[in-house]
């Protein structure tokens, strides 16, 4: 029964595949849509066939890629890692909070062009943002974790003298990692908007800067192209992330995992 139900949601999906593609490529030539406003499917397909040479598509995108991954790796470590750490600490935790809200508050895209000043028209400004926008939600999500943790079951492994370490490992980081995995599921998708606000304020190569030189051409299909290679990139890492929680969360319930 749950293999057909499966399968029903896998052909309603596809269905509504067919459908949204066909009104896309008939759509606009029914309304009278000009094709600079939306242009059709077939018009995006071959403009992606166009640009993936003439433009090394693929090779921006692997660029944008990288910098998403690096992005996310760094970010998601900063912000487990100091979440981690308030949340061990509570003291810490009033000392640091006011200037980590601060940080939360300021618009991240509002210090892109600071890093580009900074660093110039290289990948790292916009390693920096995505490391920037990826850090609160994990931190935040590990925080939180850690301060409705089971006090009944720190206090057993206290009784067995177990050390601050041994209470991390056994204890604390086990309990925070359905929450850990639901903070990098979003950082996943923040570090793709992180990058690419990076390469459209100081961006020479990579799918931000594609976005630019196109629309500066006033081709809409093209942008189309690159928005179609940013989702791909960002899929990618959501669901990379989803594979990695079901490899480490198997012994879990999937309704007590987030949403896959």
């Amino acid at each position: 029964m749950k293999l057909v139900k499966q399968h029903s949601t896998v052909l309603w999906s596809l269905l509504l595949l067919v459908v949204s593609m066909l009104a896309w490529e008939h759509g606009p030539k029914a309304l009278g849509i000009p094709e600079f406003v939306l242009p059709s499917l077939s018009k995006v397909v071959l403009e992606m066939i166009r640009i993936w040479e003439a433009e090394r598509l693929l090779w921006h995108s692997a660029i944008t890629g990288f910098e998403v991954l690096v992005g996310f790796v760094l970010g998601s470590l900063l912000g487990a890692g100091i979440g981690y750490l308030l949340g061990s600490s509570p003291e810490l935790e009033a000392v640091l909070s006011p200037y980590l809200l601060a940080l939360q508050i300021a618009p991240k895209v509002a210090f892109a062009p600071l890093f580009v000043m900074w660093l110039g028209y290289t990948m790292y400004p916009k390693i920096l943002v995505a490391v920037l926008i990826v850090f609160f939600p994990v931190l935040i999500n590990v925080l939180s974790s850690m301060r409705t943790m089971d006090q009944d079951l720190m206090n057993l492994a206290r009784s067995f003298s177990g050390t601050s370490m041994q209470l991390f490992l056994n204890v604390q980081f086990p309990s925070t990692l359905p929450a850990l995995f639901s903070g990098l599921r979003i950082a996943s998708t923040l570090a793709v908007i992180g990058v690419v606000v990076g390469e459209l304020v100081g961006g020479n190569m990579g799918l931000g800067y594609l976005l630019v030189y196109f629309e500066g051409q006033g081709n809409t299909a093209a942008v189309f192209v690159v928005i179609a290679a940013l989702t791909v990139i960002g899929l990618v890492a959501y669901y990379a992330v989803v594979w990695a929680e079901k490899k480490v969360l198997h012994y879990l319930p999937s309704s007590e995992r987030a949403f896959a």
